[in-house]
């Protein structure tokens, strides 16, 4: 049986290719071998190819070398225990899976994925979307001056963008293994897989995939690998699908920080919920100790240098019981920034059915909300039948006795973060939409974005079906039954609260200083050094606005990519400031 032929049978179950069976390969084959060790780097890091190391102790060596802040790894290691022989204090296996797909298996998608193009990322802009995607999944940075050129075998960058906002909706690195180390058995592999927690097109993440593997098919190449973490069920379900099947090789990283949770469990911090978590993150990092007190509730204690300071998230010791309960209560709220001079809605408290209909009567078109609400519980917009309030307010009931009428007032949802009286972000909040394909029904089209949102915030948000859906569905002509035409964006809610599945643009940058002003004011009236402030606004960068409510427990991770851990730490723990 000729050698080429085993050796290709070894490689059908799954046997992954070591040093000496690549430099066969290499003689059988014809194919010039890489000059030494392969080490490529990829913006965040390098990827060591393993079976071009003949020697255990150098591919140790060169992990040690990682420069500080990039995280390399070794990748087709088949005998990592040597590798950890070297050095057991500071390398450790990691604990991905890496799957693989033959060429030969796969099949095209069945549908074309309509709605955004994907193109190479080249320009400075390019670059900024691709780090914009990683933050907000909490993925390493790429720099693209420190990336190994194309023409020395360095990875490629791919982005998925929007047709018609021309945003970047998912990115994806690809390698060509026969460029990277003239790789006798034609093979690729595709890493750092990010797609916009936001994003209402579907299928980007799939069609990224595919796209690889169909660029690297039309190349003459074998097949695509990838690696994944043991415990990413939505993720292998996707590779399932596409034909992945499991490789047994491994990978070894060196210990840092930010392969920690890899490499000393999860512990009880990734029981918390996003929110707690950034926070418990950033504190980590700068050395803070943290003790969680209760996951489930999001409740942890900060300690360092003998302060200790307990978290509900972002609600902190340092915010005051009365300030908590000027936030909570709506009707303080309005009172308090009223008498600082801010603009308000007209507000009164639903009583008499004959009440409620002279204040519809007055302001055409209101808002309905619990005196004591949060998460966007019990609250129905841009109400102007009598019949429509009544059933708002026995909804809001069940939240809270006491329920609020205000006048509606046209504009965008806007969140200013506000820490240490200092305005740290702003997002405007749209509310949850589908995009329609001309196939699915609304209600297939919510339940998948849902299931979206939710798997992109750690079950913190997903959109509702219930009454206040359905009657943003039949307000604009619609039911959950409908197909919704290709092409077509419909809002499923009137509210932009993110736990209902809205979804944040960041204008940070473009706010206005009159909002600034006026946000720092209620911050100051409320005397709360966090807040999260909403205004309805026309546009982020004029000036009109209206105050709607504060919340005392605002969620810092639905603004990256600004510093709000960074800052509402500093604010906690002054002196653990990194300096500028």
């Amino acid at each position: 049986m000729p050698k080429s032929y085993a050796y290709g049978q070894r490689l059908l179950r799954g046997q992954a290719p070591s040093y000496q069976r690549l430099q066969a390969r290499y003689a059988e084959g014809g194919a010039e071998e890489p000059q030494g060790p392969v080490a490529l780097h990829c913006g965040w890091g390098r990827l060591l190819i393993g079976h071009t190391y003949s020697d255990p102790a150098k591919l140790a060596v060169d992990l040690l070398e990682e420069d500080p802040g990039m995280r390399d790894i070794a990748l087709y290691v088949a005998a990592p225990q040597q590798v950890l022989a070297y050095a057991p204090q500071q390398l450790f296996l990691d604990p991905s899976d890496t799957l693989r797909v033959w060429f030969s298996d796969y099949r095209p998608a069945r549908r074309p994925f309509r709605g955004f193009n994907i193109r190479r990322a080249q320009s400075e802009a390019e670059w900024a979307a691709v780090n914009r995607l990683y933050q907000t999944r909490g993925m390493m940075q790429v720099d693209p001056a420190k990336i190994t050129s194309r023409e020395k075998g360095g990875p490629v960058y791919w982005i998925a963008e929007d047709v018609d906002s021309g945003q970047a909706l998912g990115t994806v690195m690809g390698l060509n293994h026969c460029e990277a180390f003239n790789d006798p058995e034609r093979g690729s592999s595709l890493w750092c897989l990010a797609v916009d927690p936001q994003c209402q097109r579907p299928g980007v993440g799939e069609a990224l995939v595919r796209h690889l593997i169909e660029h690297y098919q039309s190349r003459g190449l074998a097949y695509l690998d990838l690696s994944v973490l043991h415990d990413n069920k939505q993720a292998k379900g996707l590779y399932t699908k596409l034909g992945f099947r499991d490789l047994p090789t491994f990978a070894v990283k060196r210990k840092n920080m930010i392969n920690q949770s890899l490499f000393i469990g999860p512990g009880p911090k990734a029981e918390l919920n996003p929110y707690a978590r950034i926070i418990v993150d950033e504190a980590s990092r700068r050395g803070i100790e943290v003790q969680v007190d209760d996951a489930e509730s999001g409740l942890f204690t900060l300690i360092h240098g003998g302060r200790r300071i307990r978290c509900r998230e972002s609600l902190s010791d340092l915010t005051s019981s009365v300030s908590m309960t000027l936030c909570q209560d709506k009707q303080l709220t309005h009172r308090y920034l009223s008498a600082a001079g801010l603009k308000l809605p007209a507000q009164q408290l639903a009583g008499s059915e004959e009440d409620v209909e002279a204040f519809l009567q007055q302001h055409q078109r209101i808002v309905v909300k619990p005196v004591d609400g949060e998460q966007g519980q019990g609250v129905a917009v841009d109400l102007s039948t009598l019949e429509e309030v009544q059933a708002a307010v026995t909804h809001a009931r069940q939240f809270d006795s006491r329920v609020l009428l205000e006048s509606f007032h046209e504009g965008h949802d806007l969140r200013i973060l506000v820490i240490g009286f200092e305005v740290v972000a702003a997002a405007l909040r749209r509310p949850a939409s589908v995009i329609g394909d001309g196939r699915n029904t609304i209600r297939k089209l919510i339940e998948t974005q849902s299931r979206r949102r939710q798997a992109a915030t750690g079950g913190e948000s997903k959109i509702p079906m219930d009454s206040e859906t359905e009657r943003t569905l039949r307000a604009a002509g619609f039911s959950y039954d409908d197909v919704l035409p290709e092409g077509e964006c419909l809002a499923v809610r009137r509210t932009a609260n993110l736990h209902t599945g809205g979804i944040l643009e960041d204008v940070t940058d473009k706010l206005h200083p009159v909002l600034v002003d006026a946000a720092v004011r209620a911050a100051r009236a409320l005397e709360i050094p966090m807040v999260g402030l909403d205004l309805m606004v026309k546009a982020a960068d004029e000036p009109d606005y209206v105050f709607i409510e504060a919340n005392e427990r605002a969620g810092l991770a639905n603004h990256e990519p600004q510093p709000t851990a960074e800052r509402f730490v500093d604010l906690l723990f002054p002196l653990s400031k990194t300096p500028a």
